[in-house]
């Protein structure tokens, strides 16, 4: 995408307010928080507006390469939610029926493993075989294992964020995984199916682990309880399953309208960063859709510094908060997790993940 080479101050000033509003909108208010899909649909809406009012003023501005209004932006808002959508909604239906297998099949291996042991498994498995059965599917085999585990709230919430933060990780590891590795690989650099195995999967498979290790030691004894996620989720209705995918419908559609309403920062302010600065900068990920800033980010010729940057840093970014990545959006969904819940854990351990790479990247140059 072509813009304009200097910087529109208004059009900036309008979407760096409407990034902070949706940065901090879910924490500061309770309606938002309850109702973070529309949310997330408005603020989307305004960025996209705001880019066409930016046409409507500058005439040396051409539709094509601008995001504005158009009856390809509708159907691409349209269209792109119905793959993870169909996903959500089959696999919900799958897991409404088979609950009970799947509960027995968990009870029988936790007869044999310990549950630290079982939980280092949850979160290793599900992270690696992400990039294989695809990140929605990890996500949903996870909340229904957690459910079948009934533990306390606290842990349930610590271990789904972990496991989402694994998922998000090993997704990227080939093309099926998410739509980031799928647009890296097919559409930006060209590469063949195993080039992010082979670039970045030094860096995802230790850290995989190393999150199934630190899960051990958010859980303790097993025990079934009223305060728990699991709980509610054992009365959901085929009602609950068909509001559960048209909420996630709405998630990802508004990701989609931030993603291209925010495309002209990311042109103009975040794609000629050097890689230690966009490394940390791509913590805007944490609430923007990874897939949309690394393809404005990551193009042919780039380093090979400046590509493990650009995609380590949306990686682990996308585990922080709720809006993320897909993993995050259908866990918090499904399971009533709250935006403040989310971030008690994912913000910190976000912070910490972001160092480690940072020295081992940037320091050990590893």
């Amino acid at each position: 995408m072509i813009l304009p080479e200097n910087p529109d101050m208004t059009l900036s000033a309008g979407l760096f307010v409407i990034f902070l509003v949706v940065l901090l909108g879910p924490f500061l208010i309770k309606k938002i928080e309850h109702n973070l899909e529309v949310f997330l649909f408005i603020m989307g809406i305004l960025a996209v507006t705001l880019d066409t009012m930016l046409l409507s003023v500058q005439s040396d501005v051409a539709e094509e390469i601008l995001p504005v209004w158009n009856m390809g932006l509708v159907e691409k808002a349209l269209v792109d939610p119905l793959e993870i959508t169909f996903a959500v909604l089959v696999a919900g239906l799958l897991f409404h029926y088979g609950r009970d297998k799947l509960k027995g099949f968990t009870d029988s291996v936790l007869n044999k493993v310990p549950l630290k042991v079982f939980v280092f498994l949850i979160v290793v498995v599900l992270g690696l075989l992400s990039s294989i059965i695809t990140a929605i599917i990890a996500a949903l085999l996870l909340v229904e294992i957690v459910s079948a585990l009934k533990l306390n709230r606290k842990t349930e919430i610590n271990l789904v964020i972990i496991a989402c933060f694994a998922i998000g990780l090993g997704a990227a590891l080939t093309p099926v995984g998410e739509p980031l590795s799928t647009i890296v690989i097919k559409t930006k650099l060209e590469e063949n199916f195993w080039y992010l195995f082979n670039q970045i999967g030094k860096y995802i498979i230790p850290g995989v682990i190393a999150l199934g290790i630190l899960s051990m030691f958010f859980v303790g004894k097993k025990e079934k309880t009223t305060d728990s996620l699991a709980a509610a989720e054992e009365k959901e209705t085929l009602k609950d399953v068909g509001v559960r995918a048209f909420k996630v419908y709405i998630f990802v559609m508004a990701l989609v309208f931030l993603g291209i309403g925010f495309t002209p920062i990311i042109v103009w302010y975040i794609k000629a960063l050097s890689p230690e600065v966009l490394y940390w900068v791509n913590t805007v990920s944490a609430i923007l859709d990874n897939a949309t800033l690394a393809s404005a980010e990551i193009t042919k010729g780039m380093a090979t510094l400046q590509i493990n940057a650009a995609l380590m840093g949306l990686l682990i970014a996308g585990g922080m908060l709720i809006p993320g990545n897909i993993p995050n959006i259908i866990s918090a969904n499904k399971l009533g997790i709250t935006s403040k819940e989310w971030a008690k854990l994912g913000l910190p351990l976000g912070v910490v993940i972001m160092l480690v790479y940072f020295v081992i990247l940037f320091v050990l140059r590893i």
